[in-house]
């Protein structure tokens, strides 16, 4: 923060080693890596830094370090700040931004990836799932050891490990795949990539198989991807010019 305007965030998850450090050397982590990327700005320059752990504030008159303290008091040195101490509660923007939440959507649509699902085209998929033999043999199975994997969800759509269960009805069919293949997200991917990005959100039997079939009939993937082109030849070498 640079006259009381952000400059720059930054965060980063905890490495496997880090995860066994007590609370205050991970706070007292969290200095060096925001001294370390932004040095650039702070090397030479009086600062404060700001931190919600209490403790923090008697670092340098701490008698007894461990090595790993000793050496970041070293790397401080080259440094000149004061440390403050700012309860959590006060630093409302930077608390909110470091907490993880549950976002309820409620738009008509939500993006997943490359594919876009609207509240219409899930109540369809919830009214042709009702007519579909297999899915109808699932939901009556629900709950028992015979069906591992399948649930019903609060909007009333079986999903299966948490994807949607596209039944087997040709124009939902055709929507998912031409979302996933020709939106403007997707830009015609291979069948490889368009079935990692599908397998996300849906899930239907033989869907791997479906998805290569339609990617070979693609006419623009089949005249443009070079995979498809004829070879150019032999390089030649040009002549040189007397």
């Amino acid at each position: 923060m640079q006259h009381g305007k952000v400059v720059a965030y930054a965060s980063r998850q905890l490495k496997n080693h880090e995860r066994n450090y007590p609370t205050h050397d991970l706070e007292l982590a969290a200095v060096i890596f925001a001294l370390k990327i932004w040095r650039h700005y702070l090397y030479g320059a009086r600062f404060s830094v700001f931190s919600d752990h209490k403790s923090l504030k008697y670092l340098f008159d701490q008698k007894e370090l461990n090595m790993r303290q000793r050496r970041w008091m070293e790397f401080l040195k080259d440094y000149d700040f004061q440390l403050i101490y700012h309860p959590g509660k006060a630093n409302v923007v930077a608390d909110a931004l470091s907490r993880k939440f549950i976002h309820i959507s409620t738009q008509d649509h939500i993006s997943c990836g490359t594919v876009t699902i609207t509240n219409e085209f899930l109540r369809q998929v919830g009214l042709k799932q009702l007519q579909d033999a297999k899915l109808v043999k699932l939901l009556g199975l629900l709950g028992t050891e015979k069906v591992v994997g399948f649930e019903l969800g609060e909007d009333g759509i079986l999903r299966f490990k948490g994807r949607v269960c596209l039944p087997q009805d040709a124009e939902l069919k055709k929507a998912v795949l031409e979302e996933g293949h020709k939106s403007r997200l997707s830009i015609h991917p291979g069948m490889t990539k368009m079935y990692q990005d599908l397998k996300k959100t849906f899930w239907w039997s033989g869907m791997k198989r479906e998805i290569a079939d339609y990617v070979v009939a693609c006419l623009t993937c089949q005249k443009a991807k070079v995979e498809h082109q004829k070879p150019s030849g032999l390089m030649q070498q040009m002549e040189i010019p007397e």
